[in-house]
């Protein structure tokens, strides 16, 4: 099967336009029903339907073209994350004109250095974080970590998942809260019946 150029191009607001970087992936080769679009979402979304099917759309061998490294990912670690997946899958990424094969020892070093900087940038904010923790301490202004959920959704969280008919994926989705939250406000429930 031969080897296909997967567009992928995203705009944080709605008055942006895609037209631009659309033009782009097609000036790079991409076929117009190949490229994968979100629009009207900013960079710290989690959500990126158009992304999630341009990944899964690539195949071993196939290249995901973007027009910049700021329109795949919203940090370092989501460029990472993207670029481990992707060089695991045997799929090349190109950023403009420039294509980095995970295959190739040049490509294996731009993917290695995404790697660098993602921990570079974890480290910087872990040492801001504890910095600014330090200094609201030092003011009587630390007060701990605000529940996601009010008592109410909760309870209702909880009451949802008792019935058996919500898994946590639904109702991580439902309340619009991570799979993880789910699982500690569950755990907390179980904490206070067998205290």
């Amino acid at each position: 099967m031969p080897s296909l150029l997967i567009g992928y191009a995203r705009c944080s607001t709605d008055r942006q336009d895609l037209a631009a970087q659309q033009a782009l992936l097609r000036g790079l080769g991409v076929v117009a029903d190949r490229i994968y679009t979100d629009h009207g979402l900013t960079g710290t979304s989690r959500a990126r339907p158009g992304l999630d099917q341009a990944l899964a759309a690539v195949r071993r061998g196939d290249t995901l073209v973007v027009p910049k490294l700021d329109r795949l990912a919203r940090s370092v670690p989501d460029a990472r994350a993207i670029g481990d997946s992707l060089a695991e899958r045997g799929v090349r990424l190109q950023i403009g004109t420039t294509v980095h094969d995970p295959d190739d020892p040049m490509g294996r070093l731009f993917f290695n250095i995404l790697a660098t900087f993602a921990e570079f940038e974890a480290d910087l904010i872990r040492m801001r974080t504890r910095e600014g923790m330090a200094v609201a301490r030092a003011r009587g202004r630390l007060r701990g970590k605000q529940p996601k959920l009010s008592d109410r959704q909760q309870t209702e969280l909880r009451r949802m998942h008792a019935t058996g008919d919500y898994t946590i994926s639904d109702l991580a989705e439902l309340f619009s809260i991570s799979r993880p939250t789910v699982y500690r406000t569950l755990a907390r429930q179980a904490g206070r019946a067998q205290g």
